[in-house]
């Protein structure tokens, strides 16, 4: 097993405040994770109290990170992955998936939440083969992710990278300007390179989706759910993969494992998905 070294971004505070919600814990609070605290528990609560399926919507946008990286590795032959919005270890994630299908594959992790960083080590335990690496850093600052050696020293930059963006990019407004983003991202990667994003949308039902936005705010948390149209306009400057943007439980289902309980509705999890190729 591979010997972990915990990679962090200068200037980028690692104290935990536990008093505040924070994304990747609420969210590991419904995948039925133990790294959270009252604040994000209360979160989820507001939250599934708005909507009653939100863990099964979550566990869904993490099944569709194992087919997506099951694609990526079986069918796209890529070995290499940028997982932006790690979020806080729990079963199946992205180097597990990969090295399974390839243990020679190699992941770079990176996250803003210093509990994500205390666990780094679960997130590095990579096969003799492969590497994997963490960066302690925020998506708003893409320079503060591209210019960190621990990037470069884990990944080659001459053979194509998948970058992962589940669910992370609902956390940007539009001045935030997150197109610009995600366009520095794939002006580093080369040719043949995939992005990967899933997005919550009120598409399906924006009573309810308004909602949970005014509970994210009143906790602090910026959440702005999008179309499928403006999802689909994240994919700039890629060629959108079959079946395109679609309802994230309709994507690649055959790609599942059969330990993954996918739930058949196409609006049973709301949130799109889908898969460039940069060309």
């Amino acid at each position: 097993m591979a010997q972990p070294q915990v990679q962090t971004t200068s200037g980028l505070s690692a104290r935990i405040d536990t008093t505040v919600a924070h994304e990747a814990r609420v969210y590991d609070y419904w995948l039925g994770g133990k790294d959270n605290y009252p604040a994000d528990r209360a979160l989820g609560d507001a939250i599934a109290g708005h909507i009653p399926a939100i863990q099964t919507m979550a566990q869904a946008n993490r099944a569709f990170l194992g087919r997506s990286v099951r694609y990526l590795v079986q069918e796209a032959g890529i070995t290499q992955f940028l997982d932006i919005g790690t979020g806080i270890p729990t079963a199946g994630n992205t180097h597990e998936v990969a090295q399974k299908a390839d243990p020679t594959a190699r992941v770079v992790y990176v996250d803003n939440d210093p509990i994500v960083l205390a666990h780094a080590r679960a997130l590095m335990s990579s096969s003799p083969q492969g590497k994997t690496a963490f960066i302690h850093a925020d998506l708003h600052d893409p320079d503060s992710i591209l210019t960190d050696p621990a990037l470069v020293d884990t990944l080659d930059f001459d053979q194509p990278i998948a970058i992962m963006m589940v669910a992370v990019l609902m956390y940007f407004e539009d001045e935030d300007k997150p197109h610009d983003i995600v366009a520095k991202l794939l002006d580093r990667v080369p040719s043949g390179s995939y992005l990967v994003i899933t997005h919550p949308t009120a598409d399906f039902d924006e009573r309810a989706m308004a909602r949970v936005v005014h509970s994210a705010e009143d906790a602090g948390i910026t959440f702005h759910p999008r179309t499928r149209a403006e999802t689909e306009s994240l994919f700039a400057g890629t060629e959108l993969v079959e079946p395109g943007v679609v309802p994230v439980v309709t994507w690649r289902p055959d790609l599942a494992t059969r330990a993954t309980n996918v739930v058949a509705d196409p609006e049973s999890a709301w949130y799109w998905a889908g898969v460039g190729r940069k060309p």
